[in-house]
């Protein structure tokens, strides 16, 4: 895997984090920048990406109304990325422990996948408004600047669920058939016969978990599993005493910047912060 486009596409995933949720306003035509290691690369955003919030136990009422999720961009090469965030609600998942599973709406054959993650992935779209189109029917029609030379798909906690459909969606049903996808923090996304389907129809994918966050752990197997790809993150530096390198607490071992703070301790491009809460 190669240390600086991960950072750097987990850079993208924290500009969707940046833009508040119930903050509709589409970012088309902006400026986006992300560096590290020395290299930078612009984007623009093509447009932004919508969803209805993952609902739960806890807070029914959040898959009702229209959030913003993610950004579509393209770089001056050509080069598409789409990053998703994750959201708050993800903790309440994992107190709602309930993983229920539905049959995998968009391939038929390709197992079944968890019903949250399922039915906020069909409300992903391109445009606020009922009856608007999903993203994966819009995405070849969207007014790219200059021919695609790619597409890479991250996201990071549900967002990396969300990455998962997405990649296999787009890899089987656009002509986009040959996607990279970076995952952090993703959670299982779905079963035995979906994970098979998805490792052969998406092998370039790279799934970023620390070892001791909770999220990548669920939902358990074997009625979930994980797809290819595994990169592990150690938040605990061997030696003697061991050093920990980031507090022990369920929200620090799981933020992306934590991510980001472990994938730079392994580059050659120098560290990034962690958020100051979570310094051990």
């Amino acid at each position: 895997m190669d240390l600086n486009k991960a950072i750097q596409f987990a850079q993208l995933v924290n500009e969707a984090y940046a833009i508040p949720p119930g903050d509709l306003a589409n970012r088309a035509g902006k400026d986006i920048s992300v560096s590290y290691g020395g290299t930078a690369v612009a984007y623009k955003v093509i447009t932004s990406i919508y969803a209805c919030d993952l609902a739960t136990d806890m807070n029914p009422n959040r898959g009702q109304g229209a959030v913003s999720m993610g950004l579509v961009l393209q770089s001056d090469s050509g080069d598409v990325a789409i990053a998703i965030r994750g959201t708050e609600g993800i903790l309440e998942w994992v107190h709602d422990a309930e993983f229920l599973s539905v049959k995998c709406p968009f391939l038929i054959g390709a197992g079944s996948t968890e019903d949250g993650f399922t039915s906020m992935y069909l409300s992903l779209t391109a445009a606020v408004g009922s009856g608007s189109p999903r993203l994966v029917q819009v995405l070849p029609g969207l007014p790219f600047l200059k021919p695609v030379t790619s597409v890479t798909i991250c996201g990071h906690s549900l967002g990396g669920a969300l990455a998962t459909l997405l990649a296999l969606d787009v890899a089987a049903n656009t002509k986009f058939k040959n996607p990279t996808v970076y995952t952090y923090a993703s959670p299982r996304t779905g079963d035995h016969l979906f994970v098979s389907t998805y490792n052969q129809v998406v092998p370039n994918t790279f799934r970023i978990a620390n070892r001791v966050d909770l999220v990548p752990k669920l939902p358990l197997p074997p009625l979930y599993e994980h797809v290819l790809g595994l990169f592990e993150l150690n938040p605990i530096k061997l030696g003697i005493p061991p050093k920990l390198l980031i507090k022990l607490d369920i929200a620090c071992q799981h933020v992306l910047n934590s991510y980001l703070h472990l994938l730079s301790g392994l580059a050659a491009g120098g560290t990034i912060s962690l958020d100051s809460k979570c310094a051990p």
